[in-house]
């Protein structure tokens, strides 16, 4: 691990392998080592840098306004990096899709797993799975969140959780509770969103554009990868990833590598 400081906090990141530069942003219920799947396989022929974002894991979060995608460029810039390809699952590929309208000529390439985009609503099919999934849990309740998160997210609308391998839903819950304290700091901070948001933007994204999800993901998400692809001018839907939900790179590395090696400039 490594820190450096952009736009004013300390970020902290790993920085693996040689080669052309790639940037793998974290889900928001994770962290950095999330990518642990893919790190070594693409730093055999790419420079891998994989951050916290701002507030999570070993990131610092100062007491100052900022924006995710800001501090993305800030990363790039205090490397050295003019030009980086972005890969983001669920939030992060959110801040990448922001990142990438913001420096179009920072981004080479753009991969999104199971990636909102800014400015996306969630349909109320969504909203009663969270119901019938999860229900009410206590916010301050931190392992109870994390848990119900983890159910809705990582095990997914279509299995149970006996379907899942124990070993990931206990380091994704251990991954999830640590997030949940970031967002609570990060709650209390001025976050800047791309304005105007991405979501009637897509048609602006003129580098190439992989994006897939997990075949058990959120339908919404299934959706929107579509979407994305359509939109996109150089976007390219690729199959779903079979027996994964909302973290497919930690769930199944292997086919997530594989697509990104194949993809990656």
């Amino acid at each position: 691990m490594t820190k450096i400081e952009v736009n004013g906090a300390v970020l902290a990141y790993d920085d693996v392998g040689t080669g052309s530069p790639v940037v793998l942003l974290h889900a928001g219920i994770a962290d950095r080592r999330m990518w642990r799947g893919q790190v070594d396989a693409l730093a055999a022929r790419h420079r891998v840098i994989v951050p916290d974002l701002r507030g999570y894991g070993d990131s610092e979060l100062p007491p100052t306004p900022f924006a995710h995608h800001d501090d993305v460029a800030g990363l790039l810039e205090a490397l050295g990096l003019p030009q980086v390809a972005l890969v983001g699952c669920s939030f992060g590929g959110k801040v990448a899709v922001d990142t990438a309208l913001a420096y179009p000529d920072r981004v080479s390439a753009l991969a999104l797993l199971g990636a909102p985009v800014s400015g996306h609503e969630w349909s109320e099919e969504t909203e009663q799975l969270w119901e019938d999934l999860v229900g009410d849990v206590d916010p301050e309740d931190f392992a109870a969140t994390a848990a119900g998160e983890v159910r809705f997210w990582v095990v997914g609308p279509t299995r149970k959780p006996e379907d899942v391998d124990p070993e990931l839903i206990r380091f994704a819950e251990e991954m999830d509770q640590r997030a949940l304290a970031a967002e609570v700091a990060l709650s209390a901070v001025e976050v800047g969103e791309l304005d105007p948001p991405a979501v009637d933007r897509l048609v602006e994204l003129r580098m190439p554009v992989l994006v897939g999800s997990g075949a058990d993901d959120l339908p919404d998400i299934r959706r929107l990868a579509d979407r994305i692809a359509a939109e996109a001018p150089h976007g390219v839907r690729m199959p779903d990833v079979p027996d994964a939900a909302h973290l497919a790179p930690l769930e199944r590395p292997e086919p997530v590598t594989s697509a990104l090696l194949n993809f990656l400039p």
